[in-house]
């Protein structure tokens, strides 16, 4: 079957139509295979055990991180990293779509080291912070634990991403100290290292994090070290600024903005808002080089580490062969389609995205329980998860209509 009809928001109903991306599919497979000219890492969530259900936990009364640890399913989560690498996609680790300021240390070790066993043929980055200690007192204690775990990422075979650290800010510290924190690290490691900025949509203890120019202080630390940035910051322009400096010495900004990185991707001047208006530039290859032993294309556009690529795997993977193979307008147009469901997903209150991730992981039968660590799944509506689900099969996410469309009026049935 490929077309069912399911439970939408407001008591409406919605078509799934599972072949909804077929003559996109077969446009590509009819082209010769091409280099990919994206780098595109998904930050992948934790799958919990149905026995989790029973635990009181919440984001206002959260459960101890070896409790949540207890009941991960390790085997379905790695099961999701290992359909994201066959759709082409690197994975990021132990990032804040795995709940990372939530589960702690102990709990996004194993998932690194489980990264780097599962011989990942695209590879991992995965997220270097604090967490395994007591709260560091002084910048110094802070680099050497940061600097700690990009070595245990680096042994398990990723490339650190050093996460913003909410104590520089609980400080009160300016922009010398948050210079001489990376500094720092980046003196106490080997080995390339990205950079993150999370901005306080995600994270509300991040609010005024990187004061006056720290940030690009910071990125002009050493950059054959620092090869890159990830920018979660929703905010198009600002990133647009960003890699246009960081450009001409082969650093590389990797999209976190899941409202605009299909445009973001595709490169040039923004126009007209998201995929609408105006004419985008740059999107062609304008040179390649070796970055963190990859091939890579250089030019006026981002690569990606984001969270949406979870929820909209299969087009944005699609799309970015089609991108490939000079299908531009092709993989523009399924992009467009991702882009409206990354809006949803993460409209405001934004740290609540990961329920959409969950949900759209759960409805297309990735994983069997609808559950994150401290129930996060709860964050949003019934019908905020309908409109998530049509938007998702607007944009040919799921690959099973009958199916998800099951799955939906059971989640109608039970509530969140």
């Amino acid at each position: 079957m490929t077309r069912a009809t399911a439970p939408g928001p407001g008591g409406t109903t919605f078509t799934i139509d599972d072949e909804l991306l077929a003559p996109d599919f077969a446009t590509s497979a009819a082209l010769p295979a091409s280099a990919p000219v994206r780098i595109a890492y998904a930050a992948a969530h934790v799958v919990m055990r149905p026995e989790y259900a029973r635990l009181p936990h919440s984001s206002a009364s959260p459960g101890d991180p070896s409790t949540i640890a207890a009941h991960v399913d390790l085997e379905a989560t790695l099961a999701v990293r290992r359909r994201l690498d066959a759709l082409g996609f690197g994975i990021a680790e132990a990032m804040d779509t795995a709940q990372r300021f939530e589960i702690g240390w102990p709990l996004a070790s194993r998932l690194i080291e489980t990264c780097g066993r599962a011989q990942l043929a695209q590879g991992f980055v995965a997220g270097a912070s604090a967490d395994h200690v007591s709260p560091p007192r002084d910048s110094a204690a802070l680099a050497a634990a940061v600097a700690e775990q990009c070595g245990r990422i680096r042994s398990a075979g990723g490339t650190p991403v050093i996460l913003p650290m909410p104590a520089l800010v609980a400080w009160g510290v300016d922009a010398t100290v948050y210079v001489d924190v990376y500094r720092r690290i980046v003196e106490a490691t080997q080995g390339p290292l990205l950079v993150h900025w999370l901005g306080p949509m995600f994270l509300a203890a991040l609010q005024g994090y990187f004061p006056g120019d720290s940030f690009d202080a910071v990125m002009d630390l050493a950059p054959t070290r620092i090869i890159g940035c990830k920018l979660s910051l929703l905010d198009d322009a600002f990133e647009l600024r960003v890699r246009r400096r960081l450009l001409p010495r082969g650093q590389l900004v990797l999209t976190g903005d899941d409202f605009h990185f299909g445009t973001l991707m595709l490169g040039g001047p923004l126009q007209g808002g998201p995929l609408q208006g105006g004419r985008l530039q740059g999107s062609s290859v304008e040179g390649r080089a070796r970055w963190n032993g990859r091939d890579v294309a250089f030019g006026d556009f981002s690569h990606a580490l984001l969270g949406i690529l979870l929820g909209c795997a299969r087009p944005a993977s699609l799309a970015l062969r089609l991108l490939a193979q000079g299908e531009t307008d092709r993989a523009r147009a399924i992009l467009a389609r991702c882009e409206r469901l990354g809006q949803h997903v993460f409209e405001a209150p934004t740290s609540a995205y990961k329920a959409g991730l969950a949900l759209i992981s759960w409805l297309d039968g990735w994983q069997d329980v609808f559950l994150l660590p401290n129930h996060a799944q709860r964050a949003r509506s019934v019908d905020h998860h309908l409109r998530t689900a049509q938007l998702a099969a607007a944009a040919g996410v799921f690959r099973d209509a009958a199916f998800t469309a099951a799955r939906l009026r059971e989640l109608v049935a039970r509530g969140v």
